[in-house]
């Protein structure tokens, strides 16, 4: 695992520290017992979603209202109920995060299928472990139902979208004059950037991580880190590798902070680029070319739509963008499928010519 990960690694460890310290004692148990079969990136976001679940409960409960987090026992799970867990969902839709110590900072929030889906995910697999530990004598989390979650359209640059979009950062047309100060400082990683999402359809996550010593020119191949710390080569194509060319050749000769200066992305400051500079600066671009949401993520779904569209081969388009699951794939780029099958069709004839 790279230096990179490791950091980020350490640094989600200690947030979940953090976030312990505000949930019931008998949880560092469970998440203790959960580290050999999850990532400290799933823990972390447990703890956040239980970390609602018993505010909820401080708020709203008959009997553990009142009672805060920390002072909780493993016998006060045996009082709640799947009705207890029935009523959270439904709070979710609409709620007021309070903020105890500074009550002006307290704010809206609201969950969609899918956020009410994840929290719900969270109580289970708590309470599927104590009950495996026989900690507790039921499981009501078992019983409750899944929200279901309505599929969305995909969002994805067309042809001619991505060409005007690479084209944008590549020029800075449409930019406002403010932006256009420093894009001829950052274009040429700018360019790099999204030649790379949309060339790879890599995770955006695995693009701010990459080190230079990962790109291999011999082969067409850059080395990422997947979820869960797995590490493989993507291939790129002769685009691709003219933007990176073309850019190592001013990042080498960039100043950079010493814990930095493998990374292949830097910041202005001579950091390594984040997550959060990334989103912007494709947002940035994409806002003159479109009126979509384009975000890298909305890149990789264009990545996969064109690797689908000329090869019609789903396993080739999980295995590229490291999705575990086809099914996850298949339910993604179903459209496509559907189209082709439509297409198909028109192809055939019974009497008529």
């Amino acid at each position: 695992m790279s230096t990179y990960h490791e950091s980020l690694k350490n640094e989600e460890t200690l947030r979940l520290r953090e976030i312990q310290k505000e949930l019931p004692p008998f949880l560092m148990e469970f998440f203790r017992g959960i580290s050999q079969t999850t990532s400290t990136k799933t823990r972390l976001a447990y703890a956040y979603d239980l970390r609602v679940f018993f505010r909820y409960l401080y708020e709203e409960h008959q009997t553990l209202g009142g009672c805060m987090s920390t002072k909780l026992t493993m016998d006060c799970l045996s009082q709640i109920t799947s009705e207890d867990i029935d009523c959270f969902m439904e709070y979710l839709s609409f709620y007021i995060r309070a903020d105890y110590e500074n009550p002006e900072n307290a704010a809206s929030l609201h969950n969609d299928e899918k956020g009410k889906s994840r929290k719900l995910a969270a109580i289970r697999s708590m309470f599927k472990y104590f009950y495996k530990k026989k900690k507790v004598e039921a499981n009501p989390a078992a019983i409750v139902d899944t929200p279901k979650i309505h599929d969305k359209q995909i969002i994805r640059l067309d042809v001619n979208e991505m060409a005007d979009f690479l084209d944008a950062v590549e020029s800075g047309g449409g930019l406002t004059e403010h932006q256009k100060r420093y894009h001829e400082r950052t274009k040429k990683r700018d360019l790099a950037i999204a030649t790379l999402l949309l060339g790879t359809g890599m995770r955006v996550s695995e693009c701010v991580g990459i080190n230079i010593k990962d790109i291999d020119f011999n082969n067409n191949a850059i080395k990422v880190t997947r979820k869960g710390g797995n590490e493989v080569f993507l291939y790129f194509g002769e685009e691709v590798r003219e933007a990176l060319e073309n850019y190592l050749e001013e990042r080498l000769n960039a100043a950079t902070q010493e814990e930095n200066e493998d990374a292949l992305f830097l910041s202005s400051r001579g950091k390594r680029i984040t997550i959060r500079a990334v989103q912007n600066l494709v947002k940035k671009y994409a806002l003159g070319v479109t009126v979509k949401k384009i975000s890298p993520h909305k890149l990789r779904s264009t990545f996969g739509t064109n690797l689908y569209q000329e090869t019609g081969d789903i396993y080739l388009v999980a295995d590229t963008l490291g999705h575990a699951d086809v099914n996850t794939t298949k339910k993604h780029y179903a459209e496509i499928e559907d189209h082709r099958r439509r297409k198909a069709a028109s192809f055939i004839k019974l009497r008529k010519d």
